[in-house]
């Protein structure tokens, strides 16, 4: 009886899942998870990102033992796992689904190539993106720098495949397995957790469920409701996405197939975050360093200021005296989000207005965003900062006051998170009322900004 190894990764679902679907087809199964902080160059998973991966493979060992096989988890170098896997089951075949990043792809070829030669059939599967990276390229083959041609060239491909099913039945041996909790991806002492357990449900079935609500609730409105933070208006399904509990294909044949004619609009802006999604991939793809090496070169002589630790810190947990970036900095520390409206505003107060290197701030995102991910999280800072593809032109400044102005009129997602503000009469401007408790504002916003501007307009130049 052929028995396969289907090694699971940034994919943790069953529905969808063209590795486990080819392997049940082919006869038994054992599936894996290895948690590989050891092989060369791989980023180690952010506290808010080990959270979730704990209770993601929670929910996914329910859901394979339904099916009747066990979930295996097994800790190490993949390349010395893998293949101890296989022996142990007398497997001889392993299926993964593709990775994009520059060292699990090192890692995967390599692998790949030591099985094959010792006579196992090792088979990828495009499951995470709807179009491989080297797929789409301009007329000369070269990759896209800027996103709207990108999705352009998407668009003209044909449709992404239709999602499979999950498996109904599995079959496969037992092996020994790692107890989860001897990873201790929770936090310990102190337990800063109980805003995420508080927001999320981690898994398959949430992330199913959450889709249906936004396509049948929420779309109709949301090219304008996803702008305004305290507007439940987005899906929330970045972070499942970011673990694959659900996939793009599912997303995209859900979306195009239980519209709504009014929401046509909605929609499309909906399918085109999911592009963004893909841009930013496909930037990592062909930029493997994109989290610590300026895209733009030329930015490589910006002149960041080095961080006062307590004006940084103010910053992190949100005590800048800026009622948007605070709120939405304690939204972040709270729940392991924040909204993309508000990220942006935060981005540019540290790399703008503070004049702080964006990979500071990239690092602290790693650490404390759920949905952070190799490709968005860096690629999202880097386009804030100025010095990514298709980044924000230098001259666009996010003034939190403005912002707050007017995409949070009321002041209800300021009072929200931060309840010093609670009464105050001037909430885009606590400084005219001093609440107690309250912090003086960090910088000056037109000072900063012109300094900003300056350092901008000098580098142009150079």
């Amino acid at each position: 009886m052929a028995l396969t190894v289907v090694w699971l990764r940034d994919d943790l679902r069953l529905a969808d899942n063209p590795a486990l679907h080819a392997a049940a087809e082919r006869g038994d199964v054992v599936v894996c998870y290895v948690l590989d902080e050891a092989s060369e160059d791989i980023r180690p998973l952010g506290s808010a990102s080990r959270w979730w991966l704990h209770h993601s493979l929670t929910a996914l060992s329910a859901g394979l033992e339904a099916r009747g096989i066990p979930l295996v988890l097994r800790a190490g170098r993949a390349s010395n796992a893998i293949p101890r896997l296989v022996e142990e089951a007398g497997a001889d075949a392993v299926y993964w689904n593709r990775r994009y990043a520059q060292a699990e792809r090192t890692v995967d070829a390599s692998l790949k190539a030591s099985l094959r030669a010792g006579g196992c059939e090792v088979s990828s599967f495009q499951a995470n993106l709807l179009f491989e990276p080297w797929e789409v390229t301009t007329g000369s083959g070269s990759p896209y720098r800027v996103f709207s041609p990108f999705w352009r060239a998407c668009r003209r491909l044909p449709d992404p495949r239709m999602p499979l099913e999950a498996p109904s039945a599995l079959r496969g041996p037992s092996l020994p397995s790692a107890e989860l909790d001897s990873w201790q991806l929770l936090p310990r002492t102190p337990d800063w957790a109980g805003g995420l357990r508080e927001t999320w449900t981690p898994g398959e079935k949430t992330a199913q469920d959450l889709l249906a609500n936004f396509l049948s609730d929420t779309v109709d409105g949301y090219a304008q409701a996803r702008q305004l933070p305290n507007v439940e208006g987005t899906s929330r399904l970045s972070p499942h996405l970011r673990f694959g509990e659900i996939s793009p294909f599912q997303v995209w044949h859900a979306a195009r197939a239980g519209s709504a004619p009014s929401a046509a609009n909605d929609l499309a802006v909906f399918i085109q975050e999911i592009g963004w999604r893909e841009f930013c991939w496909q930037l990592l793809y062909h930029h493997p360093h994109l989290a610590t090496d300026n895209y733009r070169t030329e930015f490589n002589a910006f002149p960041w200021q080095q961080p006062d630790p307590e004006e940084l810190n103010a910053w992190r947990y949100g005590r800048t005296g800026y009622p948007l970036i605070d709120a939405g900095m304690r939204q972040l520390w709270h729940t392991g989000w924040m909204h993309n409206r508000v990220r942006m505003a935060v981005g540019s107060f540290l790399v703008k207005n503070m004049m702080v290197d964006w990979r500071v701030g990239e690092q602290w995102f790693w650490d404390t965003l759920v949905d952070a991910d190799p490709a968005n999280n860096a690629a999202n800072w880097q386009w804030v900062a100025g010095s990514g593809a298709d980044a924000a032109p230098y001259f666009r400044i996010f003034n939190p006051v403005t912002q707050s102005r007017k995409f949070d009129a009321a002041g209800d997602y300021l009072r929200r998170w931060v309840p010093e503000l609670r009464s105050a009469a001037h909430v885009h401007e606590p400084w005219k009322d001093a609440p107690p408790g309250y912090p003086a504002p960090l910088l000056d916003l037109k000072d900063s900004r012109n300094r900003a501007l300056t350092a901008y307009q000098e580098l142009r130049q150079g």
